[in-house]
């Protein structure tokens, strides 16, 4: 059965532009505040806020531009800040509108910033910052949260009504907000050092090592093991969101056949959200953290490596909402 297909591509990309910024700009704030002695560790933790920030806002404000350009006039989004009530639209919108003005006044407060000298960029870390960081978390979090809220609020799409859904969206949220900051690292970054060849005694036993690559400070390897955190969670999360699927009598388990062997989005779903947007940036950043983990060497990391693994965890959480919300409607809507 064939069902009328409503909400089209600026509205997957709303709901995936404004993940990703919200993401990139939890993940700012939170290393800022990480970065409160001045000591040497204390830059690098400064110019990895300051990319998620910068880039931060850009995605955000493209997909609710999006929005506003599907709904054809803007007296219609601005009508949900006529009345304040307790709807998920209501408020997650109220969260999306604080959010893009903390996060604006968040960036601006790195640019003045960009061309300075290490001793320079201390001198602008004033309290107004780590205010709009503190601010900016839980905003951040809730707009990521809400994203598939928003999703979930209608029990009529039954993929859509999962109380995991929302999980999913964060976390994936989380993990591109982090690929966004590393692919910015990657193109922006002028140091390229090459990692020199060391010879490091391990139980007894002289290990030499040749890995050339891009030598980072020690937050290129917190980048890199977080995002394989998120990007193990993320697998788990959609495990759960299957087997919910399975263990649930009614309409959900009908839904969630279009993305299982047999359905219309079996492929898409498969491959480019699980192997080309978890499974094999997942195992690229297993190999290049194990040498730092087990051999506690410095973490190298290839450009080119980090550039097509931040491309493919952005590809695979645009592909998640595209998966998501076309086969939410191809399966429905249903009675309640």
């Amino acid at each position: 059965m064939e069902h009328e297909v409503a909400w089209h591509l600026p509205v997957i990309w709303y709901l995936y532009l404004a993940g990703l910024g919200a993401g990139a700009i939890v993940i700012s704030g939170y290393s800022f505040i990480s970065s409160t002695k001045f000591d040497p560790i204390h830059y690098h933790y400064f110019k990895m806020a300051r990319y998620g920030a910068i880039f931060g806002p850009i995605p955000l404000l493209i997909g609710v531009s999006l929005l506003i350009l599907e709904l054809g006039r803007l007296d219609r989004p601005l009508n949900l800040y006529k009345v304040i009530n307790l709807s998920p639209m209501s408020i997650g919108s109220w969260f999306l509108l604080v959010f893009i003005i903390t996060s604006i006044l968040y960036a601006l407060t790195y640019l003045p910033s960009f061309k300075q000298e290490h001793e320079r960029l201390y001198e602008w870390m004033f309290p107004g910052r780590r205010l709009l960081a503190l601010i900016n978390i839980p905003l951040g979090v809730g707009v990521a949260v809400y994203t598939g809220i928003l999703l979930g609020a209608m029990p009529s799409r039954p993929l859509w009504n999962s109380p995991i859904l929302a999980m999913l969206f964060l976390v994936s949220a989380l993990s591109t907000g982090i690929a966004l900051i590393i692919l910015a690292r990657t193109l922006f970054q002028r140091s390229n050092q090459p990692d020199p060849d060391r010879r490091i005694r391990t139980s007894g036993r002289r290990i030499a090592m040749n890995r050339p690559g891009r030598r980072y400070h020690e937050t290129g390897y917190l980048l890199a093991t977080t995002d394989l955190v998120l990007i193990s969670m993320e697998l788990m999360v959609i495990f759960l969101f299957i087997m919910f699927a399975h263990l649930t009598v009614g309409n959900l388990k009908y839904a969630m056949a279009a993305i299982l062997p047999g359905g219309e989005m079996m492929q898409t779903f498969w491959v480019w959200v699980v192997l080309v947007g978890l499974v094999l940036p997942g195992l690229i950043e297993l190999i290049t953290t194990l040498p730092r983990l087990i051999y506690k060497v410095p973490f190298v990391a290839h450009r080119s490596i980090e550039f097509l693994v931040s491309v493919a965890v952005l590809i695979g959480g645009f592909m998640l909402r595209y998966v998501i919300v076309m086969a939410g409607q191809i399966t429905g809507p249903m009675g309640i």
